[in-house]
């Protein structure tokens, strides 16, 4: 297992050049399993752009543990960049789990059963109410 150091908390570069730091390192003892980048959309135009996004890093700790890091990414100034550490289970990584994108690309992926592909994301029940 190799040393691990990730952030947590929020950085953020305001407008006048001055940044705002308020994260802090985290050090673990584990190995990387996997990761998944997913790009944010423009507030202008609606458009898929690399300026904004989220990465997620799937860890596997000394002790056994499957955690996520999570950064929550913007190249805007005066737009944060959250960092989080969070412990997920295997569910979490199953095809129809909250991280499931991440839980493929690790290696927790199969096919979706029929049924699993017939119900609607969990987005579309507040379209359908």
């Amino acid at each position: 297992m190799d040393k691990v150091t990730v952030l947590v908390g929020t950085i953020e570069a305001l407008n006048g050049g001055a940044v705002q730091d308020g994260t802090q390192e985290v050090e673990f003892e584990g190995v990387k399993v996997g990761s998944y980048t997913e790009y944010g959309f423009s507030d202008r135009t609606g458009a898929l752009t690399d300026t904004r996004g989220v990465d997620e890093t799937l860890y596997k700790t000394a002790d056994g543990r499957l955690v996520v890091h999570i950064e929550d990414w913007s190249r805007w100034q005066g737009e944060p960049t959250t960092y989080t550490l969070q412990e997920v289970t295997p569910e979490d990584l199953a095809p129809t789990g909250r991280l499931a994108q991440l839980g493929a690309e690790a290696g927790f992926g199969r096919p979706l059963s029929l049924d699993e592909a017939l119900e609607p994301p969990p987005e579309w029940e507040d379209v359908a109410a």
